[in-house]
């Protein structure tokens, strides 16, 4: 539905687009990933800081995970809302096509402006991709945080596979050999590093998609659809053409 302002100028359309939900989880999901990545580095370039020690490095991963879990919640919520929300919140309306994306670049060479309610076809690529993006670091997170400092929902799972013998798996300490079984440890190794890999490139990835969604948002507000940025926070977009995905 759409309220009509009249001016002597030109007609507006105002749309009620983005629901609550949709806004409180795309301003939380910036917090966190902002949080994350932050966090991140700092593991990452602990030494260049001048932060050692076993127990800084555990205080570390734990921040981050705990973090982590507040963003996994989000998430979650985020894509049950995607199939029980109605309107531009369900998923299907992110759901990307190539051929779609190469008419709406088509169409702005050749000079003109279509509108939409939705994201265009490029920002339903973009935000496609970091969805996917964010499910793989969501899942990968929570398997490093079993793996590393024994965190749930696979930290029981982790400890009870490398206890040794006679040892207590909730007794075992991140870092700690003492209790463990060596071999298993060998084991599960391999896997672990790829699931680290597939969590650091993954999130170097976000970076980059993140950062050319941004400047894809910014050229659309400034060149194309005024108004994109404003709508996150007020729910509403104001369009002067009929939207193409009404």
């Amino acid at each position: 539905m759409s309220e009509k302002q009249h001016s002597n100028i030109e007609t507006v359309s105002v749309y009620q687009v983005w629901d609550k939900p949709v806004r409180i989880f795309h301003w939380i999901n910036l917090v966190l990933i902002t949080a994350l990545m932050f966090v991140g580095l700092i593991m990452l370039f602990k030494s260049e800081l001048g932060i050692s020690g076993l127990a800084a490095k555990i205080k570390l991963k734990e921040l981050h995970i705990v973090i982590g879990y507040l963003f996994v919640i989000n998430l979650l919520i985020r894509l049950l809302w995607g199939f029980i929300g109605s309107g531009y919140a369900k998923l299907s309306h992110m759901w990307p096509s190539f051929k779609s994306a190469s008419d709406y670049r088509q169409a702005l060479k050749a000079g003109q402006n279509p509108q939409y309610l939705g994201h265009n076809p490029l920002g339903k690529l973009a935000v496609s991709a970091i969805f996917a993006l964010l499910i793989v670091l969501g899942a990968t997170g929570l398997l490093r945080a079993g793996t590393d400092v024994f965190y749930p929902p696979f930290g029981a799972a982790v400890t009870e596979y490398i206890a040794a013998d006679g040892v207590e798996p909730a007794s075992l300490k991140p870092y700690d050999e003492t209790g463990v079984n060596q071999q298993k440890v060998a084991q599960m190794k391999p896997y672990k590093s790829i699931i680290g890999k597939v969590h650091l490139y993954s999130a170097y990835l976000l970076m980059l998609v993140v950062l050319t969604h941004i400047l894809g948002v910014i050229i659309a507000e400034l060149k194309h659809q005024p108004g994109i940025i404003s709508a996150m926070f007020s729910g509403k977009k104001r369009l002067k053409d009929k939207p193409v995905d009404e």
